[in-house]
């Protein structure tokens, strides 16, 4: 890896797509389309944590997830 490549901070995935509040049909669905955005947002910041992490940075720094 050059030097110039190792300075550059890590690109971490995109978020997942939030669902518009039309998207949920309100009548309790299990799983709702909110409760699968939650779950795909814990994933996105954990992944996110691991790229931090391999790339020896603190959580607080670097792109923001």
């Amino acid at each position: 890896m050059s030097e110039d490549a190792a300075s550059k901070p890590p690109r971490m995935p995109p978020p997942p797509r939030e669902p518009e509040l039309d998207e949920c049909c309100g009548t309790g669905c299990d799983p709702c389309v909110f409760d699968v955005y939650d779950r795909r947002l814990e994933r996105w910041r954990a992944r996110c944590a691991a790229i931090r992490e391999a790339h020896g940075l603190p959580p607080e720094e670097g792109p923001t997830c």
